[in-house]
């Protein structure tokens, strides 16, 4: 999903319904997918590359047509009701979901998966409301307040909530489920979930593949900037500034300093450093530099379209897959929020046998 950020919150909010999706986003992105192939640093802007149609229904008269309504009442769950806009509500966050760039016609089988996400949220939020959580109705209106900080002005917030089908009362019910729900999660299912060091090794040597990189370097860089439209003289000055911090470094000043008090970089504030990468994320010439170095050797002056650089390599990684140790943490990770979801479901099945449910078609 690529939800500018606060619209993603209202979709993953109004989501809640989604609830087997849901339970595994509350603890970790990565249980939808397996684990990355390596993790790097978040590379500075100032280094990286830029980035059938259904057939027409015949008419029918006017007292032959069904009438509809939002609040008619779709499904019972131990006599708690599902309506209409509930199924449509989430029918919605379904579809954005799934990146699709229009409202599609909605499909028979994706209303009744939706229809037994919905029933499933309402029972495991039956089930979490009978756990109790502390200072609930505190932390409904503190999670409220984090929403809406996201938009500048209210008529924002109004628009926001408009498009994603919720009012204001509704998105803070949707919050009560949510973290009631999560409570459940939290107490009745992660406890008995765990994953042994020999459960992420089995893991690993099944899905080495998983585990590729290809040649990185880690790399800390001093940027003097010049603007596209700077002029010929204070591109001179920026270079001149650049072959001046260049002769600092080779008379044995420390390059982190040089970095944090000189650069013109963000990553100024680690010193310069931008972590691991590989080839392709960096502009051309930023990268044939870099590559070209040794572990602990610095470049000449490099010119770039954000300036002139001073690169120093303090890292290199040959092609290969990572070592196990490099990614237990996240293989066990992974595993425990696969295992988590699991749990929902058989929590979520054992709720059903007891329950009374009813459907109703209308």
């Amino acid at each position: 999903m690529k939800f500018h950020s606060k619209f993603k919150y209202l979709q993953l909010v109004a989501a809640v319904s989604l609830i087997v999706f849901q339970a595994g986003q509350a603890f970790s992105e990565e249980a939808k997918t397996p684990p990355p192939k390596q993790e790097t640093v978040t590379k500075s802007a100032d280094t990286a590359k830029p980035d059938a149609t259904a057939k027409p229904a015949t008419a029918a008269k006017p007292d032959a047509v069904a009438k509809t309504s939002p609040d008619d009442t779709i499904a019972k769950v131990n006599g708690t009701i599902i309506t209409r806009a509930e199924r449509d509500r989430a029918m919605k966050v379904l579809s954005a979901q799934n990146h699709m760039g229009q409202q599609s016609p909605a499909s028979k089988s994706a209303e009744d998966a939706v229809m037994e996400q919905l029933i499933s949220a309402e029972l495991l939020f039956q089930a979490g409301t009978k756990l109790g959580v502390t200072d609930l109705d505190k932390q409904v209106a503190d999670k409220t307040a984090q929403g809406k900080a996201k938009f500048k002005t209210d008529a924002e917030y109004e628009n926001a909530l408009k498009s994603s089908g919720l009012t204001p009362k509704a998105l803070e019910e949707l919050l009560r489920k949510d973290i009631v729900i999560n409570n459940l999660v939290v107490k009745e299912i992660v406890p008995k979930v765990t994953v042994s060091d020999a459960d992420a090794r089995k893991f690993y040597d099944e899905n080495i593949a998983k585990f590729k990189q290809p040649e990185q370097i880690k790399a800390s860089h001093i940027l003097c900037k010049v603007d596209p439209k700077a002029s010929a003289e204070e591109k001179k000055k920026a270079k001149e500034k650049a072959t001046a911090l260049l002769k600092e470094i080779k008379a044995g000043k420390e390059f982190t300093e040089l970095a944090k008090t000189n650069s013109d970089c963000p990553s100024s504030k680690q010193g310069g450093d931008l972590g691991l990468f590989g080839k392709g994320q960096m502009v051309p010439p930023f990268e044939s530099a870099a590559f070209a170095l040794k572990p602990g050797e610095v470049s000449d002056v490099v010119e770039t379209q954000f300036g002139y650089h001073i690169i120093k390599v303090t890292e290199k990684k040959d092609a290969g897959a990572a070592k196990f140790e490099e990614v237990q943490d996240r293989i066990q990770e992974y595993l425990k929020n696969q295992k988590i979801q699991k749990g929902v479901l058989d929590y979520i099945a054992k709720l059903k046998e007891k329950a009374k449910i009813e459907k109703i078609t209308n």
